[in-house]
């Protein structure tokens, strides 16, 4: 029997996501919360969550508020951790992270650890903005994208082991990529589908915009 799938959209207080991707991705799921701040992004936008989750150090509650408040004030995890331990108490199956990157730059890699600590409580967790978006591979990775779309893996782990790619510009065949040493930024697709395998260590892929490629190409 199949498994009911439960999508959820989070969304937090980092670079603000373009209107109508946001929208749309809400449009598609059962649930969307903010993470605290990420409940003013969301009225500046004229969106209403169903729930809003944190410390509230950052969200102004209003008199009349139309989401469910939870306030959590434990310290000891962020508001977008807070989020997706409740989007696990929703069953959440699939949840796309929205404003988690950007702004402050310890902010960033903090929500990069949450994303690989998380990721196995989901089929599916994906970090997106106007730019593209972010996930953490399993071993064997197989998908189609357009030709020409620019990918870029990060060894989020430190070291990662055995990466074998297919379908790339500048293919790798069962190597290392390593912080600090060597990774894999601004790669292409030179077919539709690719695949990506690795054998030990966790190892992030960022797809990039096609919309948002195209319109840098105009504009340099």
């Amino acid at each position: 029997m199949n498994k009911k799938r439960i999508k959820t959209v989070i969304l937090c207080d980092g670079r603000q996501p373009g209107a109508g991707s946001l929208k749309e991705a809400i449009n598609e799921s059962e649930y969307f919360i903010a993470a605290d701040g990420g409940g003013n992004v969301a009225r500046r936008l004229n969106m209403i969550p169903d729930i809003v989750i944190g410390d509230m150090d950052s969200y102004v509650i209003e008199k009349k508020e139309e989401a469910e408040i939870i306030h959590d004030p434990d310290q000891e995890t962020n508001d977008l951790e807070k989020s997706l331990k409740h989007a696990i108490k929703l069953k959440s199956t699939d949840v796309v992270v929205f404003g988690a990157v950007g702004k402050r730059l310890d902010h960033t890699l903090k929500n990069l650890s949450v994303l690989c600590r998380f990721n196995s409580s989901f089929s599916s967790l994906v970090f997106k903005d106007r730019h593209g978006e972010i996930f953490l591979l399993p071993e064997r990775f197989v998908r189609t994208y357009p030709v020409g779309t620019t990918l870029s893996l990060f060894p989020i782990s430190g070291i990662t082991e055995g990466v074998t790619t297919k379908g790339l510009a500048y293919p790798l065949v069962n190597e290392s990529l390593e912080n600090g040493v060597r990774d894999g930024t601004s790669n292409k697709t030179i077919r539709p589908e690719i695949e990506i395998t690795h054998k030990k260590g966790d190892l992030l892929l960022f797809v990039a915009s096609l919309a948002e490629e195209k319109k840098r190409q105009k504009s340099s």
